[in-house]
């Protein structure tokens, strides 16, 4: 029996019985790893990096530093996908790790924020760049972004419905043109564009303080977020091990030198005073390179860019759901795989509700919607803390499982890498707890997420024992 299946859980809430099998190969694992990091993100914050760094050479190396941090994670995971191979992901590590309590409240945050949060406010910035490039003239004023939202909410949805090997095939075609869009945007910049002027006396910085060298990295490595949503595909990659370990290690390396191609391409082209004053970098690019068209060119790949992180974030999403269902009787149907098209279809459903719901909220509160989701950022980190940690509990606590791959330098890799998620821990709850959403500290909202799970646990533990 395939390690997969052993370590999914047997429960009542087990489903039809049915588990996930290796239908994906290394370049569908790479294209969803790909395509859930690269988003609208890098076509924003070079230029608050630039702002930050203060030099082109602390640029660059901030970036590159960044991709080193993730591949330090990479290899983190690497060890733990392959050693529980499982559709739950973080959620099935903290599980073994902390008991399923805490695992719940990872769960529930996921899926009642982070992850149907961030695919609405993906289908939101594909429904805005569509609107710019085909505007929906015929509904009224601010409908038709909702409107687009909508749609790819609803269409990506069916298509994985469809089956893993749909959502996988959509998802490759998807990243090569991503990947595509990113060279042409380094290419205009090399041959088409004239140079940046010389910057102006007053701004030629050459080093940086060392608070906005530390800030300026909070936003590479957001940007660089999303590669542990490997952890989700484990137990679905071809090649066992070996392959899992060669799809997160090459993810970084590609995302790495595209994140290094597109600063280049705006420091050619817009040069660093450029960079740090842009609003829209790459439209600011193209703009020199090709006029007018090459704008309304870069709204179709930044679509392009929210289109494959929302059908890569579907993807992994709905296995946490799955897990779920398999963990909690009374979320039995949540748990629930179709064997014959290879995905967890009703936590796809419940996933695909969750998120146009959300959708209309955004619609309904404007600002404060996107506000939400990024205020609970603390949330994120601090769950991603402990899946890193679980790496330590889970080597002593099971010494004699077997290890198909070991991060090495162990222990200072994984404690780098932890490192690393608490100082982006103490950031995040840094910016939100100098923030407000309608008079009340946003620190809040994230406290409000994890109560509400809270309670919900004790509903749910309460319905599996039965009336006392």
């Amino acid at each position: 029996m395939d390690r997969s299946d052993e370590d999914l859980p047997r429960t009542a809430a087990a489903g039809d019985g049915a588990a996930p099998r290796r239908l994906l190969g290394l370049r569908e694992a790479i294209a969803l790893i790909v395509g859930v990091v690269i988003g609208a993100g890098i076509f924003k914050s070079p230029s608050i990096v630039a702002g930050l760094s203060g030099s082109a050479g602390w640029m660059f190396a901030l970036w590159l530093l960044g991709g080193l941090i993730s591949l330090v994670g990479a290899l983190c995971y690497s060890e733990l996908s392959t050693a529980y191979p499982h559709p739950g992901g973080d959620y099935h590590y903290l599980h073994r790790a902390y008991g399923r309590g805490t695992a719940f409240l990872f769960g529930w945050a996921r899926f009642a924020v982070i992850t149907t949060g961030s695919i609405a406010l993906l289908a939101f910035v594909f429904g805005d760049y569509m609107q710019q490039a085909l505007p929906l003239a015929m509904l009224p004023e601010g409908w038709g972004a909702a409107a687009y939202a909508c749609a790819v909410i609803v269409l990506l949805s069916l298509l994985n419905l469809r089956g893993l090997r749909a959502g996988a095939g959509a998802q490759t075609w998807l990243t090569m043109a991503e990947i595509g869009g990113l060279v042409l945007l380094a290419v205009a910049a090399a041959f088409f564009a004239s140079p940046a002027p010389p910057p102006p006396a007053d701004a030629a910085a050459t080093t940086a303080a060392p608070a906005s060298i530390g800030l300026a990295m909070v936003f590479v490595l957001l940007t660089y977020g999303g590669w542990n949503e490997a952890a989700y595909i484990s137990a679905e990659v071809r090649g066992g091990a070996a392959s899992m370990v060669r799809a997160l290690t090459l993810s970084i390396g590609i995302i790495t030198v595209l994140y290094l191609m597109v600063t280049w391409a705006c420091l050619q082209s817009l040069g660093m005073h450029g960079m740090a004053r842009s609003e829209a970098l790459a439209a600011d690019v193209m703009g020199l390179a090709f006029g007018p068209s090459g704008q309304k060119l870069i709204s179709v790949l930044v679509a392009v860019s929210a289109l494959t992180s929302i059908n890569a974030t579907m993807i992994v999403g709905a296995r946490t759901g799955f897990a779920m269902g398999r963990d909690w009787a009374p979320l039995r149907r949540l748990g629930q795989w179709d064997g014959e098209r290879g995905t967890p279809a009703v936590a796809m459903s419940v996933q695909c509700g969750a998120a146009l719901l959300l959708v209309g909220l955004g619609v309904a509160s404007g600002s404060g919607f996107k506000a939400m989701v990024e205020f609970t950022a603390p949330v994120f980190w601090l769950f991603f803390l402990l899946s890193g940690l679980s790496l330590f509990v889970l080597r002593r606590r099971e010494p004699a499982l077997p290890r198909p791959f070991l991060v090495p330098f162990y222990p200072a890799l994984p404690l780098l890498f932890c490192a690393s998620c608490a100082y982006m821990l103490w950031s995040s709850l840094s910016y939100v707890g100098s923030q407000s959403l309608g008079g009340i500290n946003a620190a809040w909202i994230g406290l409000a997420v994890l109560a509400s799970g809270g309670l919900l646990l004790l509903f749910l533990g309460r319905s599996e024992r039965g009336p006392s």
